[in-house]
């Protein structure tokens, strides 16, 4: 049967093929990789997985939250970035399968997650001669919530760091035109890398400090493990499977029994945290390194704006000796325009006739007289250190 963006067999197996959309919401993927799509409101979500309608709200498209990821009793809800997902023990729900970021991602699980079980499948056989499958399936089995978890974070990380790639790209030519020609063009286009910048290096530091947050709580991380949870609820040694008559009557070896179940419990635990912890230190190093990039790019840019308005600065300088020249020259030309205007007048003076011979030399000295004026003007900017020398 195949539907719009999607190719399903008889076996329900979904297979990726191209981008379009479709009225379906959400798809689930079993453990075996294989998907179904399903158009689920939350009152059929909180039906088939057990999470409040408050853990719900962070899944919603239409709000908007901060990356999070909240462990719950029997699931974990995912909110990072693109990627909105409900991971059980044996299934994940994804929200939007058909974005064009999500997509790689429902890829990615399809492939990977049966690979994951068949390699546990030869681990135990391997191991079959050595030791009781039981204890090869605890210590040796991925947990299935956190390889979904592993997909999910790769995901993102590397989705962070091709945005991240592509910026870069793209923002240090620019940053160099900038440098070597300040135009409008240029100034606009920085502009609007930074203003990338800003918007991406916001989301990689949401995503950082969740991981950061979660890495410092052990609780947190502990709550993770479903499949822990589910075992120590469904273990016979329980609280609640302990007959009474054992409780009453503790022997030496029931005592001792008790004690050394209790330190491997513990230090299986201990174990898992460590496993987890692990998993989520190396996606954390990942978009650590990320944001050192866009660190990188944003004092590249910082130290380029410092450059531009040193350039700017001269300029403008230069422009304020440019004016005391001219306001100068102004000056010492009005001078010589006030002697002209006087000699000019339309005034009958008695030393006006037979003296033609002094026209020359009011001209001379008149200009000697600007000219001192000028140049003494001029020095005393330069010796105060007002223009340059």
């Amino acid at each position: 049967m195949a539907q719009d963006g999607f190719v399903v067999d008889n076996q329900n197996q979904v297979s990726l093929k191209k981008k379009t959309a479709v009225s379906r919401n959400w798809i689930l993927l079993d453990s075996n990789g294989q998907g179904t799509i399903l158009d689920l409101d939350k009152y059929a979500i909180m039906r088939r997985v057990p999470i409040n309608a408050r853990d719900l709200r962070i899944l919603d498209p239409l709000l908007s939250y901060p990356s999070k990821i909240l462990g719950r009793e029997k699931a974990i809800v995912l909110n990072l970035e693109h990627i909105k997902a409900i991971i059980t023990t044996d299934e994940v729900l994804i929200r939007d399968p058909l974005a064009e970021n999500v997509i790689p991602v429902v890829e990615e699980l399809q492939r990977r997650l049966p690979l994951a079980i068949g390699r546990g499948e030869g681990e135990d056989y391997e191991l079959s001669e050595a030791r009781n499958e039981d204890e090869t399936d605890e210590e040796t089995e991925f947990p299935f919530e956190f390889r979904a978890l592993e997909v999910a974070l790769e995901g993102i990380s590397s989705f962070l760091d091709e945005q991240t790639r592509e910026l870069e790209t793209s923002a240090y030519p620019a940053l160099d035109e900038l440098t070597a020609k300040t135009s409008s063009y240029n100034l606009d286009r920085v502009r609007k890398m930074k203003s990338a910048m800003t918007r991406l290096t916001n989301r990689v530091q949401k995503v950082r400090d969740e991981l950061e947050e979660l890495l410092d709580d052990d609780d947190d991380m502990a709550d993770l493990y479903l499949s822990r949870k589910t075992a120590v609820s469904a273990s016979p040694f329980s609280d609640i499977g302990i007959p009474k008559w054992f409780s009453d009557s503790p022997t030496i070896c029931s005592k001792i029994s008790r004690t050394s179940r209790a330190s491997a419990v513990t230090a299986r635990e201990e174990d898992n945290v460590e496993e987890l912890e692990m998993l989520l230190e190396a996606y954390f190093m990942q978009i650590e390194s990320t944001m050192n990039k866009l660190t990188t790019l944003r004092e590249y840019i910082d130290d380029t704006e410092d450059y531009i308005n040193i350039q700017l600065d001269n300029h403008r300088n230069q422009l304020i000796q440019l004016e005391l020249f001219l306001s100068s020259g102004t000056l010492c030309l009005s001078m010589y325009s006030l002697l002209a205007a006087i000699f000019g007048m339309n005034i009958p003076y008695p030393w006006k006739h037979d003296h033609g011979y002094i026209f020359k030399w009011v001209v001379i000295l008149a200009g000697i007289s600007c000219a001192s004026l000028f140049l003494t003007i001029i020095s005393y900017a330069r010796q105060r250190g007002l223009v340059g020398s």
